[in-house]
C-alpha cells in the first residue's frame, strides 16, 4: 500500500486533489487508519486514477467522470464532448481567418479605416415602406415624411431604445438615381398601417457588422471591405444588407461625425 503522499509522488497528483476525490466519491482509498486518519492507496486505485487522469486531460468535468465510473453510458458522453471540440476549432480556425484577413491586408486603406465583426441582429417589429428615390440626397426629405406619417396615425407607438432604422437596397446593381429601397424602423408594437407603410416582424438574423463614419456617398468603400469580408472568410450574403443610421444630420452639424452601421445578413458556406 502507498501512503497518501507516496501516491501522490507516484500519479504526479497533488494531495488537495486525492482527498477532493475521496471527499466527492470519485476515488476512494483501499483503506483509511481509524486511528491517524492516514489514506493508504494500491495499485487498484493507481489504475483508477489513471484512468480518471485520462479523461479530465480530453476536457471531462468532474460530474461527467463521475457518470463514467459509476457505469453510464461512455459514448454518449464521448460524443457530447467531441461535439464541443470541434465547435472550438471551428470557431478558433474562423478566428484564425479573420487574423489573416487583417495580416494580409494590414497596409490597405481598407483595412485601415474599417473593422469587421459577426453580430445577431434581434428579432423585432418596424414599419417599413418601399419607395423608388431619385438620389441618394432624397433621402433627407423623403425619409422623415415617412416618420411623421406613422406619428400622425400611431400616436402611442414608440420607437424602440436603442433607436434601430436602416434601409435595404432592392436592386440587384448599384445605382445612383431611381434608386428602389426599403426604409425600416423598429417600433414597440404592430400598428396602424397607411397607405404603403406595413407593420410587420423580422427574424433575428446573422450579420457582418462594419462602421462608416462620414459622408454617404464614400459608403461604397465600406461595402467593398465588407464583400471582402464575407468571401474570404467563408461566407455568403442571406439577404439585402441594411444600412443602419447612428448618427446623421438629425443630430450632427457635419457630416464627417455621422456614424452609420452596414449590417450584411450572413450565413456559413
Amino acid at each position: 500500500m502507498f501512503r497518501i503522499g507516496e501516491f501522490s509522488k507516484l500519479t504526479k497528483t497533488t494531495v488537495k486533489a486525492l482527498r477532493y476525490y475521496d471527499e466527492i466519491d470519485l476515488l476512494k482509498p483501499e483503506f483509511v487508519d481509524e486511528e491517524t486518519n492516514y489514506r493508504f492507496y494500491t495499485t487498484k486505485q493507481l489504475i483508477q486514477l489513471h484512468k480518471i487522469q485520462s479523461f479530465r486531460q480530453i476536457g471531462l468535468s468532474i460530474d461527467e467522470i463521475k457518470l463514467i465510473m459509476s457505469g453510464h453510458c461512455i459514448e454518449l458522453i464521448l460524443e457530447k464532448r467531441k461535439s464541443q471540440i470541434e465547435d472550438t476549432i471551428a470557431e478558433g480556425n474562423a478566428q484564425l481567418s479573420r487574423i489573416e484577413f487583417i495580416l494580409q491586408g494590414k497596409e490597405e486603406e481598407l483595412i485601415m479605416n474599417y473593422q469587421a465583426i459577426l453580430k445577431e441582429l434581434p428579432e423585432c417589429v418596424i414599419y417599413s415602406k418601399r419607395l423608388t428615390v431619385p438620389s441618394y440626397e432624397s433621402y433627407f426629405e423623403l425619409i422623415p415624411a415617412i416618420g411623421k406619417e406613422v406619428v400622425a396615425a400611431n400616436p402611442e407607438l414608440k420607437c424602440t431604445a436603442p433607436g434601430y432604422c436602416f434601409i435595404k437596397y432592392l436592386d440587384n446593381e448599384y445605382k445612383d438615381k431611381d434608386i428602389n429601397i426599403e426604409f425600416c424602423e423598429a417600433v414597440d408594437k404592430m400598428g396602424k398601417e397607411t397607405g404603403d407603410i406595413k407593420f410587420k416582424k423580422i427574424e433575428s438574423v446573422s450579420a457582418v457588422s462594419i462602421m462608416h463614419k462620414g459622408a454617404y456617398d464614400v459608403l461604397a468603400k465600406a461595402y467593398a471591405f465588407g464583400f471582402k469580408w464575407i468571401e474570404e472568410n467563408g461566407y455568403i450574403m442571406a439577404d439585402s444588407p441594411r444600412e443602419n443610421y447612428i448618427d446623421g444630420i438629425w443630430n450632427k452639424e457635419s457630416e464627417d461625425e455621422w456614424l452609420t452601421e452596414l449590417q450584411i445578413p450572413v450565413v456559413k458556406k
